[in-house]
C-alpha cells in the first residue's frame, strides 16, 4: 500500500486514547512510506493526523472543497493540497488516489464518506480495503447495527465481512494489506439472502 485515505472528524474530543491511536497509526504509515490522504483541514482529528505525519516526515495529501477551505482552515503544511468544488469530488478524489480507506471517529460527514465508498466496494466499483479503526469502542453500536442488518436479512454476511475492524492500528494495516475480496462476485452472484 502506497497511500491510505482516512475519513475522520473535523472536531477532536480530547480523548487521549484517540490521540494515542492517531500517533501510532501515523508512525506506522510514515515508517512504511504510506502516504496519508485526508480531508485537508488543520482542525480536529484531521489536523492531528496531518501534524503527526508531517512531524514524522510522512507524505500528506489533503483534499478539500473550496467552500470548506476557510471553515475547516485548510492545512498549509502539506505535501499536496487539492482544492475541489464539491463534497462528492472530495470523496471521489480521496478514493481515487488511495489504496485503502480507514474510518476514525467523526460525525455525520465521516459516516457518509465511509458508507458511500463501502457501497462502491459492495457494487464492485473498486476493490480497495475499507476499515474501521474502532478506538475506545467508538463504533461498537454501528458495528452491532451492521450485524442486525445481517440478522434481519437486509445485508449478506459476505458483504458484512467486507468491513475490516480492529482497535489496533498495526492490525488494521496488516488486515488491509492482506485484503482480497471480489466484491462484484459478492454482490451479483446470489441475490437471495436466505
Amino acid at each position: 500500500m502506497q497511500s491510505i485515505a482516512i475519513f475522520c472528524g473535523a472536531n477532536f474530543n480530547g480523548d487521549p486514547v484517540l490521540l494515542g491511536a492517531v500517533e501510532q497509526l501515523t508512525a506506522l504509515m510514515a515508517e512504511r512510506h504510506i502516504a496519508l490522504v485526508f480531508g485537508g483541514g488543520k482542525v480536529g482529528v484531521m489536523g492531528l493526523l496531518a501534524d503527526n505525519m508531517i512531524s514524522r516526515g510522512g507524505k500528506t495529501i489533503g483534499v478539500i472543497p473550496k467552500f470548506l477551505l476557510d471553515k475547516e482552515v485548510g492545512h498549509t503544511g502539506l505535501t499536496e493540497l487539492h482544492v475541489v468544488e464539491t463534497m462528492h469530488q472530495r470523496k471521489q478524489l480521496m478514493n481515487d488516489i488511495s489504496d485503502g480507506i480507514i474510518m476514525l471517529p467523526g460525525g455525520f460527514g465521516t459516516l457518509e464518506e465511509f458508507f458511500e465508498v463501502l457501497t462502491w466496494l459492495q457494487l464492485g466499483l473498486h476493490n480497495k480495503p475499507i476499515a474501521i479503526l474502532n478506538i475506545n469502542g467508538f463504533y461498537d453500536h454501528l458495528l452491532r447495527q451492521m450485524d442486525v442488518m445481517v440478522e434481519q436479512k437486509f445485508l449478506k454476511p459476505a458483504n458484512r465481512a467486507l468491513v475490516i475492524t480492529s482497535s489496533d492500528p498495526a492490525e488494521i494495516i496488516a488486515k488491509m494489506q492482506n485484503f482480497n475480496a471480489k466484491p462484484d462476485e459478492v454482490w451479483f452472484r446470489d441475490r437471495n439472502l436466505t
